[in-house]
């Protein structure tokens, strides 16, 4: 059996792989059934999208070792149309998630992750870790998941969420329970930091796996009275059964359910994929963007059709296997297998978990999660980073993901506007056969440097008759640098100047070109000149 495992490549290690897909399995439980609650669906929902989501992009997504399932990002933007319209609806909508990331995948759009900059990760990053902290706060509140979700009004969820209302909104533990409830949370993150230092009881069980079972036998064994998974809802039911969503086939559904696929679709890409290359770093690996997309896509459009709420990447259960020593695509279609067999033979036993247990290991994963290191580049590198990191830190944090990192990309790639903007320059020097006046230009030319462009050229206080302005270490880039060089021309040729446009790049040429119409440029026959050069390259000669 292992034999042919190896040669589909599902693990180069089954056993690692298996053991930290069990622990997984335990972990998505819990965290299902809270997603279900956010989203106004019933748990099964959230646990049968956990079992498809984490089995088909296991086997057809572009990233071994990384674990998807429901999450609580996609929850907030599910439960506005479920309330308003219906779970239908839903179903529906998360058909149409899966067709838009499947085309995404077909036309290669994943690769567009590579423009978030390093400092929209790390507030990414950060930010989540957060998020799950604060998410396991509500552990340590008497009242029910359920009871909370009730409690929540349409307008509520479509306006905004906010991890850090789990502060404020009251409901703790008192007394014993809050004793026993923190007293066995830090066992159990204790038993994950102690076995790994242990070397021979380390290597035979994943310490997240062997904490859960200790600080469970100790609550079943000494009955102590402590919330356990069976308080948030019963894990048990049967197979999951094909089924059509039932919606209109209409305009009206569309007009509906597309807004909300497109939102579904953009969330659920920019989690995985920003989880895929956290993943890449931590492996030294690089997974397959294109195909995650398809394997995301096929996995929610089949949610759709057995009645699941949809899911995508998830960030803390990734790391809970990568800290297992789960690798392989083995790990995650063990996590999937596991948690249908809990739904389907094991509930009972599921229920008796201790939500301390899980809630330990959740910690652990926060720890690891957060990127400590950016706290000590507060110093060291520039503050419009600093700032992009808290800004996509804060964002997670009080808002949404998606809109953490649309606004982190943006505010990077105006920031690195601005810097841009500054970093063109002229250097003077004299052709040697004409002797003409020459600028040689350095930097990129477009929108947001043509203004100092501008300043560097005085046509009017010119002396020379005929200038030249060199382009060997200048890029055009677009329609504004074009415009910019037709209103330097039009200035040069009042001025009763002549002016050449030289060492034009290919891609400057195919712009100046196919913009002829609007820019008059005299294109001569490039000259040699006595180009002013490195002192020590003239030492050299």
């Amino acid at each position: 059996m292992l034999r042919y495992i190896r040669r589909f490549r599902l693990t180069q290690n089954p056993k690692a792989d298996i053991l930290s897909g069990l622990t997984v399995a335990l972990a998505l439980v819990p965290e299902a059934i809270a997603f279900a609650f956010v989203a106004g669906v019933e748990p099964l929902v959230g646990l049968y999208a956990a079992f498809f989501v984490g089995l088909i992009t296991s086997v057809f997504g572009g990233r071994s070792g990384m674990i998807s399932g429901a999450t609580g990002a996609m929850a907030v933007a599910m439960v506005g149309l479920v309330l308003a319209y219906g779970v239908e609806y839903l179903f529906a909508a998360i058909v149409l998630t899966g067709i838009i990331q499947i085309l995404a995948g077909i036309f290669q759009l994943g690769k567009f992750i590579r423009l978030v900059p390093h400092t929209v990760m790390l507030g990414f990053v950060n930010g989540l870790a957060i998020v799950i902290f604060l998410a396991q706060l509500g552990q340590f509140k008497a009242h029910k998941a359920a009871e909370a979700a009730a409690s929540t009004d349409v307008d509520a969820h479509e306006s905004s969420h906010s991890a850090i209302d789990v502060i404020f909104n009251g409901g703790w533990l008192q007394g014993e329970q809050m004793y026993l409830m923190v007293g066995l949370t830090l066992l159990t993150m204790f038993i994950i930091w102690l076995l790994p230092k242990v070397p021979k009881i380390g290597k035979l069980i994943p310490a997240p796996l062997a904490s859960i079972m200790v600080v469970s036998g100790l609550v079943i064994g000494l009955d102590l009275d402590t919330r356990t998974v069976g308080d948030l809802a019963s894990v048990a039911g049967g197979l999951p059964e094909f089924h059509i969503p039932m919606v209109p086939l209409n305009l009206e559904t569309l007009t509906i359910i597309v807004p909300v696929a497109f939102t579904l679709a953009a969330i659920g890409l920019i989690e995985s994929l920003l989880t895929l290359t956290l993943i890449d770093e931590i492996t030294q690996t690089r997974g397959r963007t294109s195909q995650e997309c398809v394997g995301q896509g096929m996995a929610n459009l089949t949610c759709g059709f057995f009645g699941a709420m949809g899911g995508c990447a998830m960030i803390g259960q990734s790391m809970i296997n990568m800290e297992s020593g789960g690798r392989g695509r083995l790990s995650g279609i063990t996590a999937a297998l596991a948690l249908l067999a809990f739904i389907l033979f094991a509930s009972q036993w599921i229920e008796m978990i201790p939500l301390a247990a899980l809630t330990g290991l959740m910690m652990m994963v926060v720890i690891a999660t957060f990127a400590w290191t950016s706290l000590k580049l507060v110093n060291k590198i520039p503050k419009e980073d600093i700032f992009v990191i808290l800004l996509v830190t804060g964002m997670t944090v009080a808002y949404d993901l998606a809109i953490a990192v649309i606004v982190g990309v943006i505010v990077s790639a105006l920031v690195y506007a601005w810097k841009s903007a500054h970093h063109i320059w002229v250097v003077e020097a004299r052709a040697e056969e004409s002797g003409n006046k020459v600028y040689m230009l350095h930097g990129p030319l477009f929108f947001g440097s043509i203004a100092k462009f501008r300043d560097l050229f005085k046509p009017s206080e010119e002396s020379e008759d005929e200038i030249v302005i060199d382009f060997q270490n200048a890029r055009v880039w677009d329609h504004s640098a074009l415009e910019a060089i037709d209103a330097l021309a039009l200035k040069y040729k009042e001025a009763g100047k002549k002016l050449h446009l030289v060492h034009l790049s290919p891609d400057c040429q195919l712009l100046l070109k196919n913009a002829r119409d609007i820019v008059e440029v005299n294109m001569i026959e490039d000259p040699h000149y006595g180009v002013v050069v490195d002192y020590a390259e003239r030492i050299e000669e």
